[in-house]
């Protein structure tokens, strides 16, 4: 068995410019815009420097990406909680159009803040790695190496956790 090729630094800059606007996206809504250039640049740093144990037949580079991206807004849990008790005092936009939509104009307008608080790690990653990221079951479960199976049952409880509160403010 060969090695995987190491991708090169032109090749690198295709996947940054190919990806990075669908991590930005994702770590925004995660943990605000302010925080968002940081960590998808440094998500994009530790790909960079850890490209050599990527391997191509283990899965999908855009949900590696995601996993790292993921990993990283684990260390910022702390600053996320407090982002989504501040977004949780401002007042509620119109409702967008589109399931995927509603829930980021939720999270974005506060409305989940503190329910989003209230999941488990786990299914507020499976969550807004959907809603925000916009990965399908299959790219979730490569991002935080879980099988899909995992993936639609913690997705499962955080929309039972979520119902009420989008019931509540029409949003359903």
């Amino acid at each position: 068995m060969t090695a995987a090729p190491v991708l090169g630094i032109e090749q690198f800059t295709e996947v940054h410019d190919r990806h990075f606007a669908d991590i930005y996206r994702y770590v925004a809504g995660r943990l605000g815009a302010q925080a968002a250039e940081d960590v998808a640049a440094e998500t994009f740093l530790v790909a960079f420097d850890r490209r050599k144990t990527f391997d191509a037949t283990r899965g999908d580079l855009r949900a590696w990406l995601f996993g790292i991206a993921t990993n990283l807004v684990s260390r910022h849990r702390r600053k996320e909680a407090r982002h989504y008790r501040a977004l949780s005092r401002l007042e509620t936009p119109a409702a967008a159009e589109g399931h995927e939509n509603r829930v980021v104009s939720a999270i974005a307008a506060g409305q989940l803040g503190k329910v989003l608080t209230r999941l488990s790690a786990g299914e507020r990653d499976v969550l807004l790695l959907v809603a925000l990221g916009e990965l399908g079951y299959a790219e979730v479960a490569e991002a935080l190496g879980i099988s899909p199976g995992t993936v639609g049952s913690r997705l499962t409880r955080a929309r039972k956790k979520l119902t009420p509160v989008l019931a509540q403010e029409g949003l359903r």
